[in-house]
């Protein structure tokens, strides 16, 4: 007999514990770690935590690097961490209930996270706009009437080319090109797929963001508020510390 029931009623079942989704929030910063630092994370023995594991990773939820006798976990993919952070928004969950009682570490990840590889929170959500009104990025759709990736117009090759991100080259990569990913905090999109990773690759590699210690929570450096200002109009200082609370 063919079972009817819907097939992400299978991922859904995993994500409704506990322990694996203390785990899956774990990894969204785009980090891998071992099973023990895992168990630790979830409150869960280390033989719990290994049932847990193979679970997500036979719903290839996870994906695994073994280097030397340690096997490291991660999201397996940047869809896993879109799909985690719009169940977090719908749910109306707010940044780590478990630090409550830091509010500056709750205002960072407001301003400026990462959703496994791309950019997230306020700033995430200000680059996306920024695209969108002015023309670079264009809905994609066709004759079945459902939102597809983001089309990039003209002039958004050109504004991505003078960030050092050849258009072309993204879009040949084996995964979603460039895609709308409902902000957790904010409740609206930020921009996911290769084309939101290789913004925030680049803004690492030009040293305008940094990884804050132990969070998804980023900071923004000198560098990172005029190179951010001059290149999508966006007063990146005050977006973070209106986020922060700060001002």
């Amino acid at each position: 007999m063919t079972s009817t029931e819907p097939q992400f009623a299978t991922v859904a079942a995993l994500l409704g514990d506990p322990a694996r989704a203390n785990i899956l929030r774990a990894l969204m910063d785009g980090r891998a770690r071992t099973a023990k630092e895992l168990a630790l994370i979830a409150g869960v023995t280390a033989q719990t935590a290994s049932g847990h594991l193979g679970k997500l990773m036979a719903a290839d939820l996870l994906s695994v690097l073994a280097q030397g006798r340690h096997r490291y976990y991660r999201l397996a993919n940047s869809l896993v961490a879109c799909t985690i952070e719009s169940l977090m928004a719908l749910a109306g969950e707010r940044p780590l209930p478990r630090h409550r009682h830091n509010s500056a570490l709750t205002g960072a990840l407001r301003s400026a996270r990462t959703c496994y590889d791309h950019l997230a929170g306020r700033l995430g959500v200000q680059i996306h706009d920024h695209l969108l009104h002015e023309g670079c990025l264009l809905p994609g759709h066709d004759g079945d009437g459902h939102d597809h990736d983001y089309e990039v117009s003209p002039s958004g090759h050109l504004l991505l080319a003078k960030l050092g991100i050849d258009v072309a080259t993204v879009a040949k990569q084996r995964r979603g090109f460039a895609r709308p990913c409902l902000d957790w905090s904010e409740r609206v999109p930020h921009l996911a797929g290769g084309l939101g990773a290789a913004i925030a690759g680049r803004c690492f590699e030009l040293g305008w963001i940094a990884r804050r210690a132990d969070s998804r929570a980023l900071r923004l450096t000198a560098a990172g508020a005029t190179g951010l200002k001059a290149l999508f109009g966006i007063d990146a200082a005050q977006v973070m510390a209106e986020a922060d609370g700060s001002r």
